[in-house]
């Protein structure tokens, strides 16, 4: 039988593993944040939050729900995260932005998003995205020569990883996570 001490410490070390998200602009400011998401794992270069759903608020205070089951690996050392979005049709939607690498900073995962993302569909189709903004805010922002460096390596590492269908970009990897966060998600049913 589980006391009921041993069931409150349970409750309170998954509170702990709900975490919320926070990007930046490189001028500091806020551009989005999500609500928490669960943390299913963390290792020396990631944390692997986990959603059914996502509240999202905009810089501008709109506020949208995600729509898709999702894995959000937010890297440490390396340039981008990944946005991995279960679709209804069917098939996982790798969604990868370029961005600084993240920080736990005030109880929140932040980081700083550099316009320039990739996106890679079920089909393995790869498209690039914001290409436009990303030029843009080098003038706008005063990017240096270094950081531009920096967010182009890290576009074309995540193209070559993509196309090669290496971590984080392995449906069977991403799936396993997923399941795990479920399992480890299940309502507390007590036993009469």
């Amino acid at each position: 039988m589980i006391g009921l001490a041993t069931m409150m410490s349970e409750s309170s070390d998954i509170l702990e593993k709900w975490l919320s998200v926070q990007a930046y602009k490189h001028d500091g400011r806020l551009h989005r944040q999500w609500s928490p998401g669960y943390c299913l794992e963390e290792t020396d270069d990631y944390w692997a939050l986990a959603s059914k759903a996502s509240l999202v608020i905009e810089d501008d205070g709109r506020h949208w729900m995600t729509k898709e089951n999702a894995i959000f690996l937010l890297y440490k050392k390396a340039w981008m995260n990944v946005i991995c979005m279960f679709k209804e049709s069917g098939g996982i939607c790798y969604y990868a932005n370029i961005a600084s690498p993240t920080i736990f900073d005030g109880g929140y995962l932040r980081y700083i998003d550099y316009d320039l993302d990739l996106k890679l569909y079920p089909d393995h189709t790869i498209k690039a995205l914001d290409e436009n903004e990303f030029e843009n805010n080098i003038v706008r922002y005063g990017y240096s020569t270094e950081l531009v460096g920096a967010i182009r390596r890290s576009f074309q590492e995540i193209r070559a990883a993509m196309q090669e269908g290496r971590f984080p970009f392995s449906d069977a990897d991403i799936e396993s996570m997923y399941a795990r966060f479920l399992s480890e998600t299940k309502p507390f049913i007590p036993h009469s």
